[in-house]
């Protein structure tokens, strides 16, 4: 069952709770900086299990020492949704351990 679309305002309220994020053509977008390619690919490795556990997916690019994500729910249209704002809340809590910033 696809989660509702949050209004505008929702969007940018709940932002406001996660430094980083933007909506960047109707998406949640972020971008990670790590020390190596190395603390970037466990990275990325540790937001795929935490996609699989919500069964809520980003686009996720690995670069050298970079990781980005862009989220949004294609089940409701392509709008942001609850479903996108708590994969952000997830993944932002587990940047700082693996040190990216």
């Amino acid at each position: 069952m696809p989660g509702e679309p949050l209004s505008q305002q929702d969007i940018e309220d709940r932002l406001a709770e996660l430094p980083g994020w933007s909506l960047d053509d109707g998406r949640l977008t972020r971008g990670y900086r790590l020390a190596s390619h190395v603390a970037a690919t466990a990275m990325v490795v540790h937001i795929a299990q935490v996609q699989e556990e919500l069964d809520h997916h980003s686009d996720l690019t690995l670069g050298y020492d970079t990781v980005s994500l862009s989220v949004h729910t294609h089940s409701a249209g392509g709008a942001v949704t609850e479903k996108d704002l708590e994969l952000a809340r997830r993944v932002e809590d587990l940047a700082a351990g693996h040190g990216a910033h």
